[in-house]
């Protein structure tokens, strides 16, 4: 199988090896459900048995990349068991760190809203394009959430002076600053984000397949995101356990009611 053409991510594979990886529920900005967590690591399990495969561009329909998690499937999985709150946040951990560690170069092509998981998805990723159209935010905080399960790659990304602004302010940044601060690598005109991205690609298949494998995974022997079971145990628990206080149910419901969230104490 070389292609997947329906559900929320689309997936092929050109002739010179290059994969495609599509995130497909524009019709809420590409945010992450279950489906769609399933549908990324169907990709990863089918990209991973593919022969010749040299590198993989992630990318999303519609207006935006990547709006992070559909809230409303987020309150929903709260209401169900701390089991299948775990299975859900132990999935979604999963599918970023296979994303993090796949041993060709993966290259995010970036537009419209990043938020999120999505800021996970392009820190895990090798190379980063912003269209200067971008924003972005690590907005868990906004909804009484918290976004441990992406922070190893995100402190990879941007460093944790950084990470400790904007995790706790859950604040929108636009392409330029993601630049400055690492979490992309150059911001295009948005006309021009595919053309940039054929361009990068150009120059990961010059060279060897090999050494890049063995590079790449150097790299990331010293980095943060290299994290053992025990730890990302740590992370997937208190990232469920986090969806089920108190504090995520009035987050949850200030967001399903436009309205700003009452905090308290207790």
């Amino acid at each position: 199988m070389t292609s997947n053409v329906h559900g929320p991510v689309l997936w092929d594979i050109g002739a010179r090896g290059v994969a495609t990886v599509t995130l497909n529920r524009p019709e809420v900005n590409n945010a992450y459900n279950g489906a769609m967590i399933d549908g990324l690591l169907a990709a990863l399990d089918a990209l991973g048995k593919a022969a010749g495969l040299r590198a993989v561009v992630l990318k999303g329909n519609g207006k935006h990349f990547q709006a992070g998690a559909d809230l409303k499937w987020i309150n929903a999985v709260r209401k169900s068991s701390p089991e299948e709150n775990l299975r859900v946040s132990r999935a979604t951990a999963e599918a970023v760190q296979r994303l993090n560690m796949a041993p060709v170069p993966t290259v995010a092509l970036v537009h419209g809203g990043c938020f999120g998981g999505g800021t996970g998805m392009v820190a895990a990723c090798d190379i980063v394009l912003a269209a200067d159209n971008s924003v972005f935010s690590i907005a868990e905080v906004r909804w009484g959430l918290h976004a441990s399960i992406i922070i190893p790659q995100l402190a990879d990304a941007i460093g944790v002076r950084q990470l400790r602004r904007y995790a706790l302010t859950g604040e929108r940044f636009g392409a330029e600053e993601a630049c400055r601060i690492g979490l992309a690598h150059s911001v295009v005109p948005h006309a021009e984000l595919e053309t940039e991205g054929a361009r990068i690609v150009d120059h990961l298949l010059a060279n060897g397949p090999e050494a890049i494998a063995e590079t790449k995974a150097w790299i990331l022997r010293s980095a943060w995101s290299d994290i053992g079971e025990k730890d990302v145990g740590a992370l997937v628990s208190s990232h469920a356990q986090k969806r089920q206080s108190a504090e995520a149910v009035e987050g949850l419901a200030s967001f399903a009611e436009k309205r700003a969230a009452r905090w308290q104490k207790g």
